[in-house]
C-alpha cells in the first residue's frame, strides 16, 4: 500500500511543484489588442496536459487576431496507462484548470478542456478507454464543476483545427499540414476551396509510440546502436506501411505546393538546426537538413546543447540569452533518444514528398501546439 502510494506521489509530487512556481507569476497580461478577451485550453495529450493562455482578438477567425499569450505543459506519459501517469496526470489537469481560474483570474467559462484524438486513439488500441473517462469525471470532482464538458475531439476535427490554427489565409489550399503529435500523426488538407471539406490524413504512430515499439524490442541491450537499430526496423515495418498507404489515400502529392510539419518535434528540429531563427513561427527546410540532423543526433549529441550551438553562430546582434533559454528548453522535452524517434518519423514521411520530378516545400512550424487549441476556442466563442 505504502509502495503504490509512494510510486504516485514520486510523479505527482514535481509536477505539484512545478505548476506551484507558476502562482507566483504575473497574473496580469500585456494585451496585443484594443478590443479582445482572455481564454485558456487545456489539453490531455499523450505525453503529458499542455495549457495555452490566447488573447483573442474581436475579429479573430476573419484576421487571425490571435496572440498567444502563455504556453505550458506537463511531461505525465498518460498513455502508459499505469496508475501512477493516470495520478499525475489527473493532478496537472486539476492544477492548471485552477491556476487558469485562480492565478490568471479567467472565468471558467473562458477555459476550454479537451482531451485530443492521440489519447482516445491509443486508449482503443489498448483496451483503456475506462481510464479516459475515469480522467475527466476525476478531474469534474476535483474542480468542483460536475457539469463541465471535457470534450474529445476525434482526429478529423483535431486535423481541421489544427489546419485553420495554423495555416495562414493566404496559403489555406495549397497547403498540406501534418501534425505529429506524441501517440499519432494527423493532418490534411482543404481539396474543395472550403474549409468544412478536410481530406484527413491519419497515421497510428507519433514520436513517443515510435520510442515505445522501439524500447520494447530493444530487451536486454540497452545500447544507443542497438535502439537505432531497432528503431529503424519500427519505420520500415508498420509504420511505413502505413505511412506510405496514408499518403497515398490522401492524394496530398498532387494536390499540395507545401507541407507544412507542426508539433513537438516540428519545433524541436526547427530549434536545433536554425537557434537563430528563435524568433521565426515558421523555418522553411529541406530533406536533407533534417536528414543530416538526424546523423548529428547519434553520432553527436552533445554538439546539440547550448553552448556548442551557439559558439558557431557569429552575428553578434542576435539574442543568444533567447536561443540558449530555447534549445534548452528542446533538451528539458527531448531527450537523444526520443528525438532519434521523433526525427526518424519525420523523416519517413517526408520521404513520401521527396519526388524527383517534383519538389515541394517543407516548412517546420514552431508554434503548432497551440493552433488547434485557438482555433477550437474561437469555433466556441462565436457559437
Amino acid at each position: 500500500m505504502h509502495k503504490k502510494l509512494f510510486a504516485k506521489l514520486s510523479i505527482a509530487l514535481p509536477v505539484l511543484l512545478f505548476l506551484s512556481q507558476m502562482g507566483f507569476c504575473q497574473t496580469s497580461f500585456k494585451l496585443k489588442f484594443n478590443r479582445s478577451a482572455v481564454y485558456a485550453g487545456i489539453e490531455v495529450g499523450s505525453k503529458g496536459v499542455k495549457m495555452s493562455i490566447l488573447e483573442v482578438g474581436k475579429n479573430a477567425q476573419n484576421n487571425g487576431t490571435f496572440n498567444t499569450l502563455k504556453d505550458t505543459s506537463v511531461n505525465t506519459d498518460f498513455i502508459s496507462f499505469s496508475p501512477a501517469t493516470f495520478s499525475a496526470t489527473l493532478t496537472a489537469f486539476s492544477a492548471l484548470f485552477t491556476t487558469a481560474k485562480e492565478a490568471y483570474k479567467i472565468p471558467s467559462e473562458n477555459i476550454f478542456t479537451v482531451i485530443s484524438s492521440g489519447v482516445t486513439g491509443q486508449a482503443a488500441k489498448d483496451a483503456k478507454q475506462f481510464m479516459v473517462k475515469a480522467l475527466a469525471d476525476s478531474f469534474k470532482v476535483n474542480i468542483n464543476e460536475p457539469q463541465r464538458l471535457v470534450a474529445l475531439v476525434d482526429v478529423t476535427e483535431e486535423a481541421r483545427l489544427s489546419h485553420l490554427g495554423i495555416v495562414p489565409a493566404d496559403k489555406r489550399y495549397s497547403t498540406f499540414l501534418i501534425d505529429i503529435g506524441s501517440g499519432n500523426t494527423k493532418g490534411g488538407y482543404f481539396p474543395n476551396g472550403n474549409t468544412n471539406d478536410l481530406k484527413l490524413f491519419q497515421v497510428n504512430w507519433g514520436t513517443k509510440s515510435v520510442a515505445n515499439g522501439t524500447e520494447k524490442r530493444t530487451t536486454d541491450d540497452n545500447s544507443l546502436i542497438n535502439y537505432k537499430k531497432q528503431m529503424y526496423r519500427v519505420l520500415e515495418g508498420a509504420a511505413d506501411a502505413e505511412i506510405v498507404y496514408a499518403v497515398n489515400v490522401s492524394g496530398a502529392y498532387n494536390m499540395s505546393d507545401n507541407i507544412a510539419f507542426s508539433g513537438g518535434i516540428a519545433w524541436s528540429v526547427a530549434t536545433l538546426i536554425f537557434p537563430e531563427l528563435v524568433d521565426n513561427p515558421v523555418v522553411p527546410v529541406t530533406y536533407d537538413d533534417v536528414l543530416k540532423f538526424s546523423e548529428r543526433i547519434y553520432e553527436n549529441h552533445n554538439a546539440l546543447n547550448e553552448n556548442a550551438l551557439l559558439s558557431k553562430i557569429t552575428d553578434n546582434t542576435l539574442d543568444k540569452k533567447a536561443m540558449a533559454e530555447e534549445v534548452k528548453r528542446v533538451h528539458k522535452v527531448f531527450d537523444q533518444r526520443s528525438l532519434m524517434a521523433g526525427t526518424g518519423l519525420l523523416l519517413k514521411i517526408m520521404r513520401q514528398f521527396e519526388g524527383v520530378y517534383e519538389k515541394k516545400q517543407f516548412y517546420l512550424v514552431k508554434s503548432g501546439q497551440v493552433g488547434w487549441i485557438s482555433a477550437y476556442v474561437d469555433q466556441h466563442i462565436k457559437k
